[in-house]
């Protein structure tokens, strides 16, 4: 995946929190032993740590203000996104974001724009307090995607994933498939309580990732409502399989045989590593969201 090392990007849709220090409250969940268990639960990807069982009073999000504001000082072009992480991540944001606005018009309908917060360590939501062991997240509270970087490192090095920049793109883009959810008002579906291969849960999360290949289909030749041009240069089959790897390396089944050593459906909340491959390359083949209707197909 290469960006166009001309475009420019916009940093006002990613709030750089990193090394902010969250007053009040208390995150209920730390590192170690109980952080790998909520990281197990959580995965892949959540919608709010509220759901989890994190949430830890009424945090203020505008208390997650912070100093440093990393890319907004270092993320200005495309080549930036090709050198830096966290200018990837911007870059993405910006290409998604750049899809869903003219589809909602398309459609009919009017897109409102997300932020992405990068965090360390925990952070505040309008969901409540969450740590970095919940794994990336979108709280419908204030419309924003949660994402510690470090969590890129726990895909290949906890979970087996190839790795690589579209496989970052894959889970910032399924976060915006949740906030896409949200405006459709089809997220709050998945809060009916149940769990298992069928349940509203699993095809709340497939349909996200249905979404994210939705976009992939469309990033080379979505144009930046700027510039005119496409942020995403070129994007090819290995960036698909990273992407398909990813996914299945976050299925409930992966994730259970490898962290308790049996396979429980009953309990899936997310879907197995083929459903969420599936549901991708069904998004990435047909570039239609319609044909993401995970309610009526199983």
């Amino acid at each position: 995946m290469q960006f166009d090392d001309d475009a420019d990007l916009d940093t006002s849709e990613v709030q750089d929190v990193r090394g902010s220090r969250i007053p009040g409250g208390r995150a209920t969940v730390g590192g170690g032993i109980a952080g790998l268990i909520a990281l197990v639960l959580g995965l892949l990807f959540g919608v709010g740590p509220d759901q989890l069982g994190l949430s830890s009073g009424n945090d203020d999000p505008s208390a997650t203000s912070s100093s440093l504001a990393q890319v907004q000082q270092t993320c200005h072009k495309g080549r930036d996104a090709n050198s830096k992480e966290d200018c990837r991540i911007v870059a993405v944001v910006n290409s998604v974001q750049d899809y869903w606005r003219p589809e909602f018009q398309r459609r009919r309908g009017t897109y409102s724009p997300a932020r992405t917060a990068l965090f360390t360590g925990r952070v505040g939501t309008a969901c409540g307090t969450a740590t970095s062991a919940v794994g990336p997240f979108y709280c419908p509270g204030d419309k924003k995607v949660y994402l510690d970087l470090g969590f890129f490192d726990d895909l290949r090095t906890k979970f087996g994933s190839s790795g690589g920049p579209f496989a970052q793109a894959y889970v910032v883009a399924h976060e915006y498939g949740h906030h896409v959810q949200n405006l459709m008002g089809t997220l709050q579906r998945s809060q009916d309580g149940r769990t298992g291969r069928d349940s509203n849960a699993v095809k709340v999360e497939l349909q996200a990732d249905c979404y994210a290949g939705v976009w992939a289909r469309h990033a080379t030749r979505s144009p930046d409502e700027r510039t005119g041009k496409p942020l995403i240069s070129s994007l090819d089959d290995r960036d698909i399989r990273d992407g398909l790897d990813a996914a299945a390396a976050v299925g409930d089944d992966r994730i259970q045989e490898k962290f308790q050593g049996r396979v429980t459906p009953e309990s899936w909340t997310h879907g197995s590593a083929e459903q969420r491959q599936d549901w991708f390359y069904q998004g990435y083949r047909t570039g239609d969201m319609g044909q993401c209707d995970t309610f009526r197909r199983g």
